[in-house]
């Protein structure tokens, strides 16, 4: 059981905090604006070909678009495509369950932070348009770090026990992914939640190492601090 020994509550950002899946639909959005005018197709209908692609592989989805449209493209073409996705300024917001978590946990007087992997441009983004700084004591983009920092290296979690001043038994990670996520629970007694969200990604992922969270949740709700 945990109890009130925790001093900071830190969580991953994508499908822990916002859905995921909406940030994939608000760069599909982006990029069907982008090929509607290239390709002079229906705005609408890329768009749900894009989506309908995603739904049934996730790899590959401009290239499959393109060849379902019979459309000549290079290499450079799809890069260009992906770096408009990932750099463009997402429609997302948070979960209802974050912003009356975030307050509960101030009024404890429970720092808070972020701890995020993916693209830096992307997740910055997110952050900007979430206005994530406004609710949070510290955030971290492994990225920043270098690639290599992502998780499950421990470097964001050192770095965060340092900024919020407190110990890796005070801290507690909430996030979604098995193969990363509570894999820190291994090298230093940081408590470990997973959120399973309706539309979670991760839901069936394997764990790395078998190592598993302390405990698991449906709602940031069902923290326990």
């Amino acid at each position: 059981m945990v109890t009130s020994m925790i001093k900071a509550v830190v969580f991953d950002l994508d499908d822990t905090l916002i859905s995921e899946l909406d940030y994939v639909k608000s760069g599909f959005r982006h990029i069907s604006n982008i090929l509607s005018l290239q390709l002079r197709q229906s705005r609408e209908e890329i768009y749900n070909q894009l989506t309908e692609f995603f739904s049934e592989d996730t790899n590959m989805v401009f290239n499959r678009l393109f060849d379902k449209l019979s459309v000549s493209y290079t290499e450079d073409d799809i890069l260009k495509l992906v770096d408009a996705y990932r750099s463009h300024m997402p429609e997302i917001k948070f979960y209802e369950d974050v912003l009356p978590v975030l307050d509960t946990l101030k009024q404890k007087n429970i720092k808070t932070g972020i701890i995020t992997d993916g693209y830096a441009i992307t997740q910055r983004n997110k952050l900007q348009v979430l206005q994530a700084d406004e609710y949070f004591d510290h955030i971290i983009v492994t990225d920043e770090l270098g690639r290599s920092y992502w998780k499950p290296n421990p470097l964001a979690f050192e770095l965060m026990k340092e900024q919020l001043n407190v110990e890796f038994d005070e801290m507690m990670y909430v996030g979604d992914n098995p193969a990363k996520d509570f894999y820190i629970a291994a090298r230093y007694p940081v408590k470990t939640v997973r959120i399973i969200r309706n539309s979670g990604v991760y839901t069936n992922t394997a764990y790395l190492h078998d190592v598993k969270e302390f405990y698991k949740v449906k709602s940031l709700y069902d923290i326990r601090v």
